[in-house]
């Protein structure tokens, strides 16, 4: 019998390769899940609303503060169409693709093409760090760029500012007053508020909101949004599947 093609994985710098090992085993037409579940958009301008998340297993990078590191390696193969239809189980409108990293699995872009087609109002959110052009242009990006206390800094893709549309949205977390200092500075240099919704938030439990608060309105950026993690509001700032 004539062994399956192995599904090849998006580039990753060699110091990163270990943290993509799962992805090497993973045939066409499979995904590496971490989770699927229904819960409220806790961040970006859809927060509040119901929404679905899959969650995909393993990331390239390790921010300081990630608050989801379980999704690094633990998750199961699951073949496209059965992501498909676990979502569309929920009937709810609104999809987010998250990780971990999404893009790190090729089979992802399908699935958001897929999960377009059926009517779905699909959120991806991306570290930045991996190339968004093949995303279906009908999806709404959530980019991070990664501030310098996340320790990931210098893996941010600049050229994907060239890449997004005016209805996606950059995100920068912030973990100190020089992260502030240094989101502030990229916003005007490449003059994002003009260009995307700019979206700012504190590292729970790191950064105080009032201090974020004084930070924003100091700097004179009226069109930045600061957001809350809403979910870590509501649940237990720990708690998974929510």
């Amino acid at each position: 019998m004539t062994a399956r093609p192995l599904l090849p994985i998006a580039e990753v710098p060699p110091e990163a390769a270990h943290r993509v090992a799962l992805l090497r085993g993973l045939n066409p037409g499979e995904l590496l899940v971490h989770e699927v579940y229904l819960s409220i958009q806790g961040e970006s301008t859809f927060a509040g609303l119901p929404c679905v998340f899959v969650r995909l297993t393993v990331c390239s990078q390790r921010c300081s503060w990630c608050d989801s590191p379980h999704a690094f390696n633990q998750g199961e193969r699951m073949a496209r169409p059965l992501v498909v239809e676990r979502v569309t189980s929920f009937g709810c409108p609104l999809v987010e693709l998250t990780g971990g990293e999404p893009l790190l699995q090729p089979e992802v872009f399908p699935l958001m093409s897929e999960l377009c087609d059926s009517g779905k109002t699909v959120l991806l959110e991306t570290s930045g760090a991996h190339d968004i052009a093949p995303v279906d242009p009908r999806v709404h990006i959530i980019m991070d760029l990664k501030c310098p206390d996340s320790g990931e800094s210098h893996r941010n893709l600049w050229s994907n500012l060239d890449v997004l549309k005016p209805t996606d949205q950059i995100k920068f977390v912030i973990a100190s007053r020089r992260d502030w200092d240094w989101a502030a500075a990229a916003i005007r240099e490449h003059k994002l508020d003009e260009r995307f919704t700019c979206l700012v938030s504190g590292v729970f439990g790191e950064v105080k909101p009032v201090e974020l608060v004084g930070w924003l309105l100091a700097a004179d950026l009226p069109r930045v949004r600061m957001q809350l993690q809403m979910h870590k509001y509501i649940w237990d700032p720990t708690a998974r599947g929510v």
